[in-house]
């Protein structure tokens, strides 16, 4: 019995090519590319008419919206399938609106994500457009702070990512640690990835200035319910770190 083609769009390649080959180890799909660049991951859907697409919002050169406007304005069959961190209603609400079946934040599991699916729009079981939102309580610590990053624009390839992951890890672990962030976190931080106090400095305040430069502004106000940040304002490193650790904190980390 032939595959149902599918084409995988994720915020970096690896990921994509790694839930690609999930799919093609799965007795109902086959994946016929693989791409983090949105662009990209469209002219794949078009010229293999591929059934299905799974997408994440954050993609390069054309993200997850713009991919959804261009499948709908050409008319294709395909079904595009949202699997993203992000989990804001006005997102959900928004993707669905402009014509995708089926919504899934991460984290969820390969397997479970392949087996709705197939539930869903193969078996028949139901026909109309669907969502599943995870809620942030079974989930850990590093998942939860990823999903945060994500929502802000924090990209994971840079090297401030993971240290100021650790970073908030610390600050959660022993608050008054934030009140020492010069001689006391910076180097806790460095000595695990074995790097100097300065250099995590600078990476966490490179990754600060990424998220403020990609507009991000409003998805970090939401993030902590206040209008908390305007226009060209952004945090230090140790304000940025306290506020989603205090977020952590408050939601049981």
């Amino acid at each position: 019995m032939a595959k149902h083609t599918v084409v995988i769009l994720q915020d970096n390649l690896r990921k994509a090519e790694d839930l690609a080959s999930a799919f093609n180890d799965s007795d109902e799909f086959i994946a016929v590319g693989s791409f983090a660049d949105g662009e990209s991951g469209f002219a794949a859907i078009e010229s293999s008419e591929a059934e299905f697409c799974v997408m994440d919002l954050i993609l390069q050169n054309l993200d997850g919206l713009g991919v959804l406007d261009k499948v709908r304005r050409a008319n294709l069959r395909t079904k595009c399938i949202i699997f993203s961190a992000l989990s804001r209603e006005e997102v959900i609400d928004t993707c669905m609106a402009k014509g995708a079946s089926y919504y899934v934040t991460k984290p969820c599991e390969t397997e479970t994500l392949i087996r709705r699916i197939k539930e869903l729009f193969i078996d028949g079981k139901d026909k109309q457009p669907a969502r599943v939102v995870a809620r942030s309580g079974n989930m850990s610590i590093d998942e939860r702070i990823s999903r945060i990053f994500i929502s802000v624009g924090i990209p994971p390839h840079i090297k401030g990512y993971g240290y100021l992951r650790e970073g908030i890890k610390l600050a959660v672990e022993s608050p008054d640690v934030i009140n020492n962030i010069t001689k006391k976190l910076y180097p806790m931080i460095g000595e695990k990835y074995a790097t100097t106090p300065s250099k995590v400095e600078r990476a966490i305040r490179h990754a600060i200035e990424v998220a403020w430069a990609r507009g991000r502004i409003n998805n970090i106000n939401d993030l902590f319910g206040v209008q908390t940040y305007l226009g060209g304002e952004k945090p230090t490193n140790g304000e940025f770190i306290a506020l989603i650790a205090d977020k952590m904190l408050l939601e049981g980390a």
